[in-house]
């Protein structure tokens, strides 16, 4: 029987265009009921390590079963000597509703259909903090997701579940709003110093500032205890699916998930691309760590505050004094504060994945941080816009090589976006390099013996996207990658020859990299491509019917 997909749900709109968007209520029609069957935790945990162990003996004729989870170190091995890049896609932002339900149940389930058909290894979501936790501290709401992860096991797929301690819009992609919790919301009204501020005085509700990491800020609690209670209640509620259903938890560290501050925010115009962005270090409690930094260093004068000739947000280096070909950045004092709001970041970073270690250890769930592809900028010599992410990362100074160690020493894999961009696609006044910045990230990874993974950074169908991801999957004279993360399931992905693109693509990250390209009515590959299943079978039964 032929899946349908014609339409869809509106999953997210294309950030390319954001004018463009599609209203929740666009859903396609599911002919296929949901499974009322639920097993039961411990018998599901029980079939899970009798598959493990089938999975590790060897083979009738010889050689081991390719394993086929991300939760193992590095490229995983495939006959012939190629490594196999398993590949999962992002589910809609708005998957769990504001309300608390899990949306647009029977074009979900669809939908995994058709991607477990595709050869998908499985889906992430983003686990929100401002929807689990919203009705007061210490209360969670974890319903909706054990709904989702028993729709995904049901589905034959696996999940990287993302603790999203973050706000969702105003930022590139973000096609819903979900605040932090109301309670968060109503401290930061009592103490608006507890979120990040640009020099301008402009508060950013994001995330949390990340100098208040060890104060107790939130209702008695520090915001890293708040994180830890979090990922703690979602361990002992989902723990019987660690390890393999949940095979990854990737830890938020900031806006987006990905460890930086928020130097480029959409949100109301703040920010356009390829501007510089704002250092964010001007609530009181940043504030003080500079200050301590610098009688520290035995310069009191250089923590009075943050740089004064750093411009703003939409300016370009050369506008300014601090970013400029020989600026301020240069300078004992520029390399000091460099340093010290890197530093920060890294310490939070720490501090986050320290908790989720702790936590999570033992689990059999790998743990992920997110990094970002800051790629404008990055031909000049300052790398403006990485340095106001809080990346120190210059033509003189590898910023790149401490988050990997960082993250290498306790075993988290470090996922890296703009996998899918090409130097000739980017305008050349933004001095763009995506494929450089990818290849030092890379060597960074292998440096520091941390696993790599990666995402696209914006919303892609094309052929040479999916061809760009390959070949940067591939280890080369670096590593390759451990799993792709596609963005994001949504409405377009299925249609025609886009569905027939990324099944293309995740075929060929199956087999190494190799590139495998089905006809539009492969027949032969009835599998991969949904759509089609109906006429092949009806062909081939009329191939065999006697004349």
């Amino acid at each position: 029987m032929a899946l349908s997909l014609r339409s869809s749900t509106s999953f997210m709109t294309n950030p390319i265009d954001p004018s463009k968007s599609r209203k929740a209520s666009d859903e396609f029609p599911s002919l296929l009921p949901l499974s009322p069957h639920k097993p039961a935790c411990r018998l599901r945990a029980a079939k899970a390590s009798n598959n493990d162990m089938i999975e590790r003996a060897p083979a009738l004729h010889g050689g081991w079963k390719a394993e086929q989870l991300h939760g193992l170190s590095g490229a995983h091995g495939v006959p012939g000597g190629t490594a196999r890049v398993p590949v999962y896609v992002m589910l809609p932002l708005d998957t769990v509703s504001p309300e608390g339900r899990l949306q647009r149940a029977r074009a979900l389930n669809a939908s995994l259909m058709a991607l477990r058909s595709a050869g998908v290894e499985g889906v992430m979501v983003d686990v929100w903090w401002g929807l689990v936790e919203k009705d007061g501290p210490l209360r969670y709401n974890w319903e909706p997701y054990l709904e989702l992860v028993q729709m995904v096991e049901r589905n034959g797929l696996k999940l990287q579940m993302v603790m999203s301690f973050h706000q969702c819009g105003g930022n590139v992609g973000d096609s819903c709003s979900i605040p932090l919790p109301p309670w968060v919301l109503e401290e930061t009204r009592r103490d608006p110093d507890i979120v990040h501020t640009d020099r301008s005085g402009r508060r950013n509700p994001e995330y949390i500032s990340l100098g208040c990491d060890t104060l107790p800020v939130l209702m008695g609690r520090t915001p890293v205890q708040v994180y830890s209670d979090y990922m703690r209640s979602f361990k002992d509620r989902f723990n019987c699916y660690l390890g393999h259903v949940i095979v990854e938890i990737q830890v938020g560290m900031g806006p987006c998930g990905e460890l930086r501050y928020p130097s480029y925010p959409e949100s109301n115009g703040t920010w356009r691309f390829p501007g510089i962005g704002e250092f964010q270090c001007y609530d009181k409690y940043m504030k003080a760590s500079l200050q301590a930094a610098a009688v520290a260093a035995g310069h009191e004068e250089w923590g009075k505050d943050g740089p004064h000739d750093a411009g703003h947000y939409n300016q370009f280096p050369e506008d300014t004094g601090f970013f400029r070909r020989e600026g301020t950045w240069s300078t004992d004092y520029g390399k000091f504060f460099l340093e010290w709001y890197s530093g920060t970041l890294l310490e939070h970073g720490d501090r986050v994945l320290a908790a989720a270690e702790a936590i999570f250890g033992g689990t059999g769930a790998r743990l992920s941080g997110k990094v970002a592809g800051i790629h404008w900028h990055y031909r000049t010599r300052s790398h403006a816009a990485e340095l106001t992410a809080g990346y120190y990362n210059t033509r003189f100074h590898d910023g790149y090589l401490p988050v990997a160690k960082m993250m290498g020493t306790r075993g988290v894999v470090l996922n890296f976006t703009c996998m899918e961009m090409r130097d000739e696609q980017q305008p050349g006044h933004a001095n763009c390099s995506p494929e450089l910045l990818v290849r030092q990230v890379k060597q960074a990874a292998k440096a520091a013996g941390a696993e790599l993974a990666g995402e696209n950074a914006l919303e892609r169908y094309d052929e040479k996207a999916y061809s760009q991801v390959l070949a940067t999957s591939r280890a080369d004279d670096s590593i390759g990658l451990s799993a792709f993360t596609y963005l994001r399931m949504n409405k377009r992905l299925f249609e025609g020859d886009n569905w027939r693109h990324f099944v293309s693509f995740a075929k060929s990250m199956s087999e190494g990299g190799r590139k495998v390209v089905p006809h539009k009515s492969d027949c032969s590959h009835s599998d991969l491509y949904v759509g089609h299943i109906a006429g092949c079978r009806k062909s081939k039964r009329a191939e065999a019917s006697p004349a």
